[in-house]
């Protein structure tokens, strides 16, 4: 009984002074190490969260006692494990090598680790320094935005990493993807319509891929018409006219002649709108319907307008026997020759004749 309660006693006391070491050693009090070279532990590990962390202390047969700590808390001391923390294993206590593991690895585990042995009554120790990398993780980025051409906009990605992630904006534009800044916000003064679409936020720190994020940026602007043009229809045929507009938001477009708004359902007369174009069809073109026409575009920010004119195009009529098909008299200067041989012929046999 005696001999259990001695050697209870010894390990307490050797956890106790080992911890004590430890602490000593940390608030700048240094314990005697005899041989600078022994005991040998690791300078750095360095693990992505989540992974497994092995510590190892190299130690010879001249130890009699060994322990983990973790600054002041003893994790391990020999087999004894001394911390309640699940995720610490013993992996080896040879005469070789004394090391643990520490499994899924997480930020607050970062921090030094001491090895720390007594052999003939002399404690020595050896530090080991986890470090723990986190990959990149955007925790906030600011939400699609609408805003109106000529306005500032400030855009937020903010990520957290170990090390920290650098942050970069990227526009994506249908025209080609153009670097924009190195930084966490992006400011844009005076916003254009060019500078509408997808901005990509990227973080990265070497740990793992990047994280890549979108903003969605849409610009506003009144209507402007691209194109509208006149055409000439003939009478009774079918005629279109034609006006294209770009807007944000799409514009809304109206008709008119001579003042007068022309309505869906007009007999004879149809209005077919798109987002960015807008047609009037006349099914049965007359002489009334000729004239100038106006194409009205218009959204929240402003209206624009154009003139487009719907003029006669005289059908040409042939004559009979010149319609398809016909076959002309004299097609080239080829025919024309050879009608004029046929007609010299009859006299040059009349000429032979007279001189017998």
């Amino acid at each position: 009984m005696k001999t259990i309660q001695a050697k209870m006693h010894n390990s307490i006391s050797w956890a106790i002074f080992t911890a004590l070491a430890a602490l000593f050693l940390f608030q700048g009090v240094p314990v005697r190490s005899g041989d600078a070279t022994f005991p040998k532990a690791m300078d750095n590990v360095t693990v992505r969260q989540g992974e497994s962390a092995t510590l190892r202390c190299t130690i010879d047969n001249r130890v009699t006692r060994v322990a983990w700590l973790n600054r002041s808390t003893i994790l391990y001391a020999g087999n004894d494990k001394w911390c309640l923390d699940p995720r610490v294993v013993l992996l080896s206590n040879t005469q070789t090598q004394y090391s643990i593991e520490i499994q899924n690895v997480d930020v607050y585990d970062e921090g030094p680790y001491t090895c720390s042995v007594q052999t003939d009554n002399h404690p020595k120790t050896s530090r080991v320094h986890l470090i723990v990398q986190v990959s990149p993780k955007i925790v906030e980025i600011s939400s699609d935005i609408s805003i109106n051409e000529g306005n500032n906009i400030s855009l937020t990605c903010i990520a957290t990493g170990r090390p920290e992630p650098t942050v970069t904006w990227r526009h994506i534009s249908p025209k080609a993807v153009g670097f924009v800044s190195e930084d966490e916000y992006l400011e844009i003064q005076g916003i254009t319509r060019e500078q509408s679409g997808y901005y990509e936020c990227s973080a990265s720190n070497d740990v793992a891929a990047p994280v890549v994020r979108r903003v969605k940026v849409t610009v506003n602007y009144p209507p402007y018409i691209s194109e509208a043009k006149g055409t000439g229809v003939p009478v009774g045929q079918k005629g279109t006219l034609q006006c294209e507009a770009s807007a944000v938001p799409s514009a809304e477009f109206q008709w008119y002649k001579d003042d007068k708004r022309l309505v869906e359902g007009k007999k004879g007369v149809k209005v077919e709108n798109r987002p960015f174009l807008s047609k009037l069809i006349f099914f049965n073109v007359s002489e009334h319907d000729y004239g100038n026409y106006t194409c009205v575009a218009s959204n929240k920010l402003g209206h624009t307008n154009a003139s487009i004119t719907l003029f006669e195009v005289k059908t040409t009529t042939l004559p009979p026997g010149k319609g398809p098909g016909a076959v002309s008299e004299v097609s080239n200067g080829t025919s024309s020759r050879r009608a004029g041989c046929l007609w010299l012929l009859p006299l040059l046999v009349l000429h032979l004749l007279l001189k017998f």
